[in-house]
């Protein structure tokens, strides 16, 4: 296994939209930045989203910008398809062993032009972005969009049938290709790591992801996305749009059957903005959102709500006992009608959309040494003097790794751990204090000294 050796001054692990945006923060100051990401390509969790609420602007439109500027800054050295092994403090930095996984096709040769898809002869299953409604080739490009803009093989089940071989213009594709191993020595780490849904199959009463016109909020912005799979909203079981689709909230949250007893904060919102969009992809169908209490908590977000009631959106507050399904497959939702009465009715849709909440993308505790609080997110010793600070020093964290939130408040926080990053990097190359969770001083940078 071959080793490379690199000297940075900020390690940042996670490539979602917390992570590219606290590294171009630190390259823009300066600074030499590492970007791991243990998928193909950056992107995160919001490259697959179809708009932002409450401005409804293109996820894609902001999100593809950013990855193209990580991509071609001269600060960042970016490493897919790659994971932290092992970190071990050395005095004021830290020795990091990182793993870059192979991917069988030399990045430094593919121009990802596509040769090698169009001539592979398997087709499997796209999970890490469609749910497996659609599929890629065992040789591909991840996405249309995606950063870097490279093939790899899916070892697994390739045939090595050559055809890839003969097909590459730039003889990019290495069968031989090993696991290498980066020796990274930083003077400070940013965890960005990120968040995963409520799986959608968790819980029996909705059909334990067996009913196969319900399916969970990320599903549905893929099939609202215009980068989505069938580029129009259709019923998974027999490709028809539906005429009735219903938002059961809470549906991985707020549960402690599931152990989840906190608050998601996002739910109601992106509920709320796929059913707008929804209105306007199928102005003829009926959409129901079934919930408990609505959270519209942020700048702006109540007048969404609002706004969303009087395009015909029909709310109605009672908790979601259980899903079945007819002969025909349409869902029918059980549940108490609080305002009517707590009457128990049933209620027909052609299509259900679960909303699912988040649950910590990782645990940094064995690796790190950061700790975790009860939830399983990273645990923030002063959080609401300084949201980024861990309980080691030099280590900050950032975005939906230390709890859920927007995509607002995680690139604020993003900016928060990239300046304090910045602030002990240069602490600990000159003067000043190191910062820690017990010492919230935060010294002045001189502008004319640097």
């Amino acid at each position: 296994m071959s080793k490379t050796k690199l000297d940075v001054d900020a390690l940042v692990v996670g490539g979602g939209i917390a992570g590219m945006q606290a590294s171009l923060d630190l390259a823009d100051q300066g600074y030499q930045v590492a970007l791991v990401e243990k998928k193909p390509s950056i992107g995160g969790k919001m490259i697959a989203l179809s708009k932002v609420f409450a401005t409804l602007d293109c996820c894609s439109c902001i999100t593809t910008p950013k990855m193209a500027a990580v991509a071609h800054h001269e600060n960042i050295q970016l490493f897919t398809d790659s994971e932290v092994q092992s970190v071990d403090r050395n005095g004021d930095s830290f020795n990091i062993q990182v793993i870059k996984k192979p991917r069988y096709v030399d990045e430094k040769d593919c121009t990802g032009c596509r040769s090698c898809e169009l001539v592979c002869p398997l087709d499997l299953p796209d999970e890490d972005n469609e749910f497996g409604r659609t599929s890629h080739r065992v040789i591909y490009v991840p996405f249309t969009t995606a950063v870097p803009q490279k093939a790899l093989i899916d070892i697994e089940y390739c045939i090595f049938c050559g055809k890839c071989i003969k097909a590459c213009p730039t003889d990019a594709i290495d069968f031989n290709q090993q696991p290498r191993t980066l020796e990274i020595e930083a003077k400070t780490i940013v965890l960005a790591t990120g968040f995963e849904v409520t799986p959608y199959d968790a819980k029996a009463e909705y059909g334990a992801g067996k009913l196969r016109n319900v399916i969970d909020g990320l599903m549905m912005e893929r099939l609202l996305a215009p980068t989505g799979p069938y580029g129009h909203v259709l019923r998974p079981s027999d490709g028809k749009q539906p005429d009735s689709i219903a938002y059961v909230q809470c549906a991985g949250s707020r549960d402690l059957t599931l152990g989840i007893p906190y608050c998601s904060r996002i739910c109601c919102m992106y509920a709320i903005k796929q059913a707008m969009l929804l209105a306007g992809a199928l102005p003829m169908a009926d959409i129901t959102i079934y919930y408990m209490d609505i959270r519209a908590f942020g700048k702006g977000y109540e007048q969404f709500y609002q706004n969303s009631k009087a395009m015909g959106i029909e709310f109605v507050k009672g908790k979601v006992a259980v899903i079945t399904e007819d002969e025909n497959q349409t869902p029918i939702i059980k549940v108490e009608l609080i305002d009517e009465g707590s009457k128990i009715v049933e209620r027909p849709h052609d299509l259900v959309v679960l909303s699912v909440g988040m649950l910590p993308g990782y645990n940094p505790e064995s690796t790190y040494g950061v700790p975790v609080a009860e939830d399983g997110f990273i645990q923030l010793p002063s959080s609401d003097i300084s949201p980024t600070l861990t309980n080691q020093d030099g280590i900050f964290a950032t975005g939906t790794s230390t709890g859920p939130m927007d995509i607002v408040d995680t690139i604020m926080t993003a900016g928060a751990a990239a300046s304090q990053a910045a602030i002990y990097i240069y602490s600990h190359n000159g003067s000043g204090d190191a910062i820690t969770a017990d010492s919230h001083e935060i010294g002045e940078r001189s502008v004319v000294n640097g």
